[in-house]
């Protein structure tokens, strides 16, 4: 099994090329499955859950074909054989569930197992289930699988207020409600930018949408879709922990493709620490601005408010801050999980229930840590950079479902790291 080892101390400098967006391509790739006409994604990231959705489409009888080094997916869903989406491929990634509303809504079933994926909370299915519900399915819950049959006619436009904001509920709402018979509106639904890039994919494949990017959603459902070309949009996960690079450690990185626009609320939460961001012609450039940085307070929200999967490392950022921050996890239970690595490197960190204080110190020490999910695995490298001496990062597999070659993205900013096999 790989581990990182990381060696602290060196401030960075260079760029850093930011990849499409994970959690978008997710969304993008199961889009496939509402039409017979091809489907090509660009800009495409090279992650171990892009090829898990690329087995999981493959068994149901799409055929998906990595081209140009893996950055473009050619996908084509012209000839489906099987509606069940098994257990043995959907329990490594809860975006497996995407499957379902564009399956019911082209095909009038489908049957899906209940989703795995990281120990992060409950995450519950409900949300995706009641939206297709109200637009007439009928579900059965059974032997871990969702056996969900549409009515005669197909799926019917119906108003969908969800009673929290749910990405992914809005996500497979929204794809099942582009073949669904009539309008469609939903209420409280999510604002993140991979939301709005679905439905400009969706747009393109001749989906008729409106208000995306906003709490309300219509949705006039067409007859069927056809192919498009759509580029994923860039990762502003990724780009949020690259920008935490050079603030942790000093220095001076651009991040190309980055754009404010994706990352605004964290750029102010940086802004305060004491971390300078700018935009630049190829994207943005960020660096310490004078000495430690400040100690701010944080709260998760829906977008666009500060994103829970930078949560993890901004907490790493903090733990070498001068003064207390309070960091609040208003998203997912269980969010915390990387705290008790960070104090192994000399973070002092109190975490009760959704909150964790966290008082700066002036350096971490390099110790061997374990990665307990995909973000908190990269906090724990980022806090690294800043250690000192040697950080050993174990059960690294979760940092290669969301970040592509992050070894060789800090090494050739100055960055003393590597990947190890482990004996």
């Amino acid at each position: 099994m790989d581990q990182i080892h990381i060696t602290g101390g060196t401030p960075l400098t260079g760029t850093i090329p930011i990849a499409g967006a994970k959690n978008a391509c997710l969304t993008l790739m199961p889009a496939t499955l509402l039409t017979d006409q091809p489907l090509t994604l660009t800009n495409a990231p090279r992650l171990s859950d892009i090829r898990t959705m690329t087995q999981l489409l493959g068994s149901l009888g799409a055929e998906v074909s990595a081209l140009n080094e893996g950055r473009v997916l050619a996908l084509s869903s012209h000839d489906i054989d099987t509606l069940r989406a098994d257990y043995d491929i959907v329990r490594k990634m809860r975006a497996s569930i995407l499957v379902l509303g564009p399956m019911l809504a082209r095909f009038g079933q489908a049957e899906v197992s209940l989703p795995g994926g990281c120990a992060i909370g409950a995450r519950p299915v409900d949300l995706h289930l009641r939206a297709l519900e109200a637009m007439g399915a009928t579900l059965d819950l059974r032997d871990g699988y969702v056996h969900a049959t549409a009515p005669a006619g197909g799926l019917r436009g119906a108003v969908v207020e969800f009673p929290f904001v749910s990405v992914g509920a809005t996500e497979n709402a929204l794809m099942a409600a582009t073949l669904a018979v009539g309008t469609t509106v939903l209420k409280n639904a999510a604002r993140e930018p991979e939301i709005v890039d679905l439905a400009q994919c969706l747009r393109k494949m001749g989906a008729r949408i409106e208000g995306e990017g906003t709490p309300t959603i219509t949705i006039e459902g067409v007859t069927a879709l056809g192919g498009a070309t759509h580029p994923v949009v860039t990762d502003r996960i990724e780009l949020g922990t690259y920008m935490l690079a050079p603030a942790i450690t000093g220095g001076s990185v651009e991040l190309l493709g980055g754009r404010l626009d994706l990352v605004a609320a964290f750029a102010e939460k940086l802004d305060a620490a004491g971390v300078s961001v700018e935009e630049t012609p190829t994207g943005l450039r960020v660096s310490r601005k004078n000495g430690r940085v400040r100690a701010v307070d944080v709260v998760t929200e829906p977008f666009p408010g500060f994103p829970t999967d930078l949560q993890a490392q901004m907490m790493a950022l903090l733990c070498t801050a001068e003064g207390t921050s309070v960091l609040e996890e208003r998203i997912f239970e269980n969010r915390f999980m990387h705290a008790p690595e960070l104090i192994r490197m000399g973070a002092r960190i109190d975490v009760h229930g959704g909150t964790a204080t966290v008082t700066g110190v002036p350096r971490l020490k390099g110790a061997p840590v374990m990665a307990t999910d995909l973000r908190a695995s990269v906090s724990l490298i980022l806090a690294g950079l800043a250690a000192e001496g040697e950080t050993v990062v174990s059960r690294v597999y979760h940092l290669d479902r969301g970040y592509e070659r992050v070894e060789e993205k800090l090494g050739n900013c100055g960055a003393k790291i590597e990947r190890v096999r482990a004996a």
